[in-house]
C-alpha cells in the first residue's frame, strides 16, 4: 500500500498510524525479515527499515546495539533491499530510514531507483538537510519516491516552511532533543511542535517519533500526530528475548499493544 493510502485509511478510521522501526539484518537478514512480518501482523501499519550505519548519531543505544549486530553479520545495503522487498511483498507499506553517507557511496540515483525497484513508498534522511538535498530531490522525483525530513523543537519557523517545501508524503517530527529510545513519559514539546508544522502546512501528515514504549503513550501521541514511531521498544524485544520463538512473540504481543492504543484515540 502506498503512504498515501496508508494516511487514508487511517484518516478514515478517525486513527494515528503506527510506524515500527527495526533494523535491516537484525540480527540476520531471514530473521530481520520475520520480526518485520510479525510486526505487520501484530497491526503496525508502516514498516521503517533502518539500514545499518557505523556512526548513527541519532539512534539511542538500543537501536545502536542492533546495528552493531547487523553490521557485524555482514549486511549490506542490496541485502536492505531484499529485505524491503520481501516485507513489501506482504501489502505492508515499507519505508527506509538512512544516513546519507551509505546512500552517496551507493550513487544516489541508483540508490533511488533500487529502493523505488523493492517497493518501499520512500525514504527518511535524519542527516541530510534539504539545503544540501539537491541531489535526493532529483532523484526521489525521478523514481517517484516519498522523502522525508526531521524538524525539531529547537527548529525556527521559517527552518519549519523550508522543509516541509521539501518534504512529500510526510514529515517527521523529533519529540525530544536528543538520541532515539523509549522512555517512560513522552515529550510535552511535541503537541507544540506539531501545532507550529499545522500553523504552516495544515495538510501534511505529521509523525512523532522518539521516546513512545507501549500503547498507552501511543494513545497519548496520536490524539494529536498524525503517525506515531516505535523503534527502541521493539527492538528491545528482539535484543532482550532468550530465543527467536520468544522474541517474535514479544513482538507480536507490543505491536498488538501499539495498534489497540491507536485504535483508541477517537477524532
Amino acid at each position: 500500500m502506498s503512504l498515501s493510502g496508508a494516511f487514508d485509511k487511517a484518516r478514515a478510521e478517525g486513527r494515528p498510524l503506527i510506524v515500527g522501526c527495526m533494523p535491516a539484518g537484525f540480527p540476520t537478514v531471514d530473521e530481520s525479515i520475520a520480526s518485520m512480518v510479525a510486526m505487520v501482523e501484530s497491526g503496525i501499519d508502516v514498516i521503517e527499515v533502518e539500514l545499518p550505519y557505523s556512526d548513527p548519531v541519532m539512534d539511542g543505544p538500543v537501536i545502536q546495539r542492533a546495528s552493531d549486530i547487523a553490521l557485524a553479520n555482514g549486511v549490506r545495503s542490496k541485502d536492505t533491499f531484499k529485505i524491503i522487498e520481501a516485507v513489501a511483498r506482504t501489502g505492508a507499506t515499507v519505508v527506509l530510514m538512512t544516513y546519507w553517507n551509505p546512500v552517496e557511496r551507493y550513487g544516489v540515483d541508483a540508490f533511488a531507483r533500487d529502493l523505488s525497484a523493492a517497493g518501499a513508498t520512500g525514504m527518511i534522511t535524519p542527516d541530510l538537510i534539504p539545503d544540501e538535498a539537491d541531489e535526493w530531490l532529483a532523484a526521489s522525483d525521478a523514481h517517484r519516491l516519498d522523502r522525508t525530513f526531521l524538524v525539531s523543537p529547537s527548529s525556527t519557523d521559517a527552518r519549519i516552511a523550508m522543509t516541509l517545501k521539501a518534504c512529500r508524503g510526510w514529515v517527521y517530527a523529533t519529540a525530544l532533543m536528543g538520541v532515539t529510545g523509549a522512555r517512560d513519559t513522552v515529550s510535552s514539546e511535541a503537541p507544540d511542535l506539531v501545532a507550529r508544522i499545522r500553523a504552516i502546512d495544515p495538510e501534511i501528515p505529521v509523525g512523532v517519533g522518539l521516546g513512545v514504549r507501549d500503547g498507552a503513550q501511543a494513545a497519548e501521541v496520536g490524539e494529536y500526530a498524525d503517525a506515531v514511531i516505535v523503534g527502541s521498544a521493539l527492538i528491545r524485544r528482539v535484543l532482550e528475548a532468550p530465543d527467536r520463538e520468544t522474541g517474535l512473540a514479544a513482538l507480536r504481543e507490543l505491536g498488538a499493544d501499539l495498534a489497540k492504543g491507536a485504535r483508541s484515540v477517537k477524532r
